[in-house]
């Protein structure tokens, strides 16, 4: 036990209260289209910006001050990361969230070498399954933090040293095994420095090779093994390389394509990378469905006046809830969930804007689901959508080529003319939801 999160008691469903520490649109057991709210989101913390993060910037350090950080530790890193861990589970017990997900080097401390870190994480991970058995929450997805370690600079699978390939493939395989140990329900490749900064000494089909044998081992490892939760990838455009192979949803199904793995991998999308790639978080979500790779979501938001991923608490309401109609549409989770990657700002030093932080996302979350079930219950949108493609319906065209295709225009006298796409109408439907 610690006293970091004292005398913050379990957040309580209370639509009436005035403090920052009820949930006032959340409630777990609210049922929305013949499922429980909590079952439709499937609401996740992440270890890494909750418990890791020190409170740092491109343009400044540590910010925050936490038991666990090393230079509160005494030197004694695996009871710094297993203080870390009984934090994260009296937070966990706050929010009474679900799930919550972790990179391998969130949860254990940095060993000497490829056997150190296993030790440390085979130690950390029946600890922490421990405390599951004992009625934490449970693990949405696990990963392999491949990025932060200096041997990464040049990338992990896309490296071109191949011993920095094998200890990634071994840390990957490590991670599966803590993954599937703690019954996760999905395990997520994000290659986060998987990318060139100048193609002056890149050999882009060379690294295209690596990094899809790299996935090829992994998903063939996690069958052989038993893991039968989803694989997911996270794509994300730039920052930190100048170009990263997984930049969107459409670059991953390409990548997906190329080596036979469509059926085998999803995407888990997080809103502040399509918003890096100059796409909307919904747009990322539809196509991932269109093309049949929905998987899982990391929910923030970034800042639109940054250039880069801020990774802050979702507050917007509108863009939620139209993320979320791309959810419903698409069936809903499954394995998958809405995972907080997000941190707080690094001037909220206190802990108790970490529940807070928390608190509201996962309000305005309840709001855009509940808001995108109603959208989709009326069938107003669809049903626009339904009447704009109406003269396909029957329709043999596909089916002919150019030349039968002219000779049928010619044939009726063809000359359409356009017909309105009624962007604002649809557009104050949804503001009749939200």
């Amino acid at each position: 036990m610690t006293d970091f999160f004292a005398d913050i008691s379990p957040i309580r469903f209370a639509p009436e209260a005035e403090d920052d520490l009820s949930f006032r649109h959340y409630d777990p057991d609210e049922v929305v289209v013949g499922k429980r709210l909590e079952d439709h989101l499937r609401f996740s913390v992440a270890w890494w910006h909750g418990f890791a993060w020190p409170g740092g910037d491109p343009f400044g350090g540590q910010t925050f001050d936490r038991p666990w950080f090393p230079d509160r530790a005494g030197g004694d890193t695996m009871a710094a990361a297993k203080l870390k861990a009984d934090a994260a589970f009296e937070m966990f017990a706050i929010l009474g969230q679900p799930f919550f997900c972790f990179h391998d080097a969130d949860i254990r401390p940095e060993g000497d070498g490829f056997a150190g870190n296993t030790a440390n994480l085979e130690e950390m991970v029946d600890y922490i399954g421990a405390k599951m058995e004992a009625g934490g929450p449970r693990l949405l997805w696990g990963t392999a933090n491949l990025f932060s370690h200096r041997r990464y600079m040049a990338g992990a699978a896309t490296n071109p040293d191949p011993d920095v390939f094998a200890f990634a493939a071994a840390t990957v395989k490590t991670c599966i095994d803590a993954t599937h140990r703690l019954g996760g329900a999905n395990y997520v490749l994000w290659g986060g420095r998987e990318g060139y900064e100048t193609l002056l000494n890149t050999d882009l089909a060379r690294e295209r090779q690596q990094a899809g044998r790299f996935l090829c081992m992994a998903v063939e490892y996690a069958r052989k093994i038993g893991f039968e939760g989803a694989i997911l990838i996270e794509p994300k455009p730039q920052e930190p390389t100048k170009h990263q192979y997984d930049y969107d949803v459409a670059t991953v199904y390409g990548f997906l394509k190329d080596f036979g793995l469509e059926g085998e991998v999803c995407v888990n999308v997080e809103q502040g990378h399509a918003i890096l790639a100059g796409h909307s978080f919904e747009h990322e979500l539809a196509l991932a469905a269109s093309l049949g790779i929905f998987g899982s979501i990391d929910m923030n938001r970034n800042d639109y006046q940054s250039g880069w991923d801020t990774d802050q608490f979702p507050n917007d309401v509108p863009e939620v809830a139209r993320a979320y109609y791309e959810v419903l549409r698409a069936g809903g989770f499954t394995t998958g969930g809405t995972n907080f990657d997000a941190k707080l700002r690094r001037q909220s030093l206190d802990p108790v804007d970490l529940i807070a932080a928390h608190v509201g996302a996962m309000d305005v979350c309840a709001r855009g689901l509940k808001a995108a079930a109603r959208m989709l219950e009326d069938g107003a949108l669809e049903a626009a959508r339904a009447a704009r493609y109406a003269g396909w319906d029957g329709s043999d065209l596909l089916d002919l080529d150019l030349a039968a295709i002219a000779e049928r225009v010619e044939e009726q006298g063809l000359n359409p003319a356009p017909v309105s796409g009624r962007q604002e109408r649809l557009e104050n439907i949804v503001n009749r939801y939200v």
